[in-house]
């Protein structure tokens, strides 16, 4: 293998990431007092909301399989929103997404693919936890 085809190679899997990864940038620098699994999962927790948790969780994510516990996090903070008060028909929605996200990546190796589930996750809980808000500022 050539350098330049060995350049290529690399700059080809690096596109595939951008391209497979989901759409998200961090805005904003990790607010955990260090890269640390407790630290960042003490500043989920002290997120004041779901949106500022989610913001947290793109800022400090790992890409890979400890992205797991900080999702979980997320998820807990945006379902403390709207589960409680949704109907049956929206919980089985519910239910029905976090399905999705967890087949999504089923067939794909690699821990990245565990923290795009993560993020898929949360990123349902989140737009849930939006329109319980959204509907409850609408009455």
């Amino acid at each position: 293998m050539t350098l330049k085809s060995a350049l290529t190679a690399a700059g080809l899997v690096f596109g595939l990431f951008l391209f497979l990864g989901p759409a998200r940038a961090a805005t904003m620098e990790c607010p955990a007092k260090s890269r640390s699994m407790d630290d960042i999962i003490a500043s989920l927790n002290a997120a004041k909301g779901c949106d500022a948790a989610m913001k947290v969780f793109e800022a400090c994510e790992y890409v890979a399989s400890g992205d797991v516990q900080f999702g979980e996090v997320v998820e807990k903070k945006c379902e403390a929103d709207f589960l409680a008060k949704a109907n049956a028909s929206k919980k089985q929605a519910y239910k029905r997404e976090l399905g999705v996200c967890d087949r999504k990546y089923r067939n794909e190796s690699g821990t990245m693919y565990i923290s795009f589930t993560a993020f898929c996750r949360a990123e349902v809980a989140q737009r849930h936890a939006r329109e319980m808000r959204k509907a409850a500022g609408a009455k």
